[in-house]
């Protein structure tokens, strides 16, 4: 039996990066699927992929940076599977600017985006999982998180709040087999990370010890461990950290 079989799926963020290589590798694992996106395009492209390897998709075109938007995957999981076993949290933001020249609105997007929408979807998820005493919610939060970055203060924030808000929830909900996990990437080839300078990127590759940058389908299998038994059974409010040594906890 494939490790996620037949389990109820939500992965945010589906259409491009990291959140596309979950969503074919949870294909491949066996789950059934909601894939959420603000971009119909893209998304219905992974959504193609995900079919051909088998697996029942739900596309689900959404901006997690509103309330509504936040819920729309659970919602659209209970609604096509009857319930929902697992949310992935990866639907985000990244721009860059020192912290002097950080607008005000730029701030509360970053948080909204990154930090808040992970709050709303968990919320709108729990009430399911702890009824049904099993649960998994991951969420892809940052190294910057733990050990910050210059001219991304508000990034490094909103990923740090990540990394609170798992290990707390986690403290809450463990008792009831939901359990809540991190994984703060390093530096990875994706879209996301296309948006920042080339100074910015050509220096972090030097910082690195493995010395260079990680790819989507280097993370996504610890998302698979992580939603699956026995392999992520033991694991609770950690944070995995794939960043090619940019971090040593």
């Amino acid at each position: 039996m494939k490790p996620l079989q037949d389990r109820r799926a939500v992965i945010t963020g589906a259409g491009s990066g990291i959140g596309a290589a979950i969503a074919v590798a949870y294909a491949d694992a066996g789950a059934r699927l909601v894939l959420c996106d603000r971009d119909a395009e893209r998304l219905a492209v992974i959504a193609g992929h995900c079919r051909a390897r088998g697996a029942p998709v739900t596309p689900c075109v959404a901006d997690v940076g509103s309330r509504e938007g936040a819920q729309a995957g659970v919602d659209a999981c209970i609604e096509a599977y009857g319930g929902i076993d697992i949310l992935v949290n990866n639907a985000g933001m990244l721009t860059q600017a020192p912290c002097v020249d950080l607008t005000q609105a730029m701030w509360d997007e970053m948080l909204r985006v990154d930090l808040t929408s992970v709050f709303v979807a968990s919320q709108r998820a729990l009430p399911h999982m702890l009824e049904q005493k099993w649960g998994r919610i991951i969420n892809i939060a940052s190294q910057l998180g733990i050990k910050g970055g210059a001219q991304l203060t508000h990034y490094a924030a909103a990923k740090a709040g990540v990394i609170g808000f798992t290990k707390s929830l986690a403290l809450e909900v463990s008792k009831d087999n939901v359990l809540v996990n991190a994984v703060a990437p390093g530096p990875i080839e994706t879209p996301l990370v296309d948006g920042l300078s080339q100074e910015w990127k050509a220096a972090k590759s030097r910082e690195l010890p493995l010395g260079r940058f990680g790819r989507a389908e280097e993370v996504a299998p610890i998302v698979v461990l992580l939603a699956s038994e026995p392999g992520g059974n033991l694991f609770v409010g950690q944070t995995l950290n794939p960043n090619s040594g940019d971090v040593m906890p």
